[in-house]
């Protein structure tokens, strides 16, 4: 139970924060078959045709 006393509010809206940037850079970087509608790392959405 000391280890979960040991983390702050801050630190966790620290690293969710971190989390959705390093996402949004991964699906802006990476080609839509990797990250993309239908990529198989991060699905953004339905495939349109």
């Amino acid at each position: 139970m000391e280890i979960l006393g040991q983390i702050s509010f801050d630190e966790v809206v620290g690293a969710f924060v971190a989390c959705l940037v390093i996402r949004e850079v991964m699906i802006f970087t990476l080609p839509d078959t990797v990250a993309g509608p239908g990529g198989w790392l991060i699905d953004t959405g339905s495939d349109e045709v």
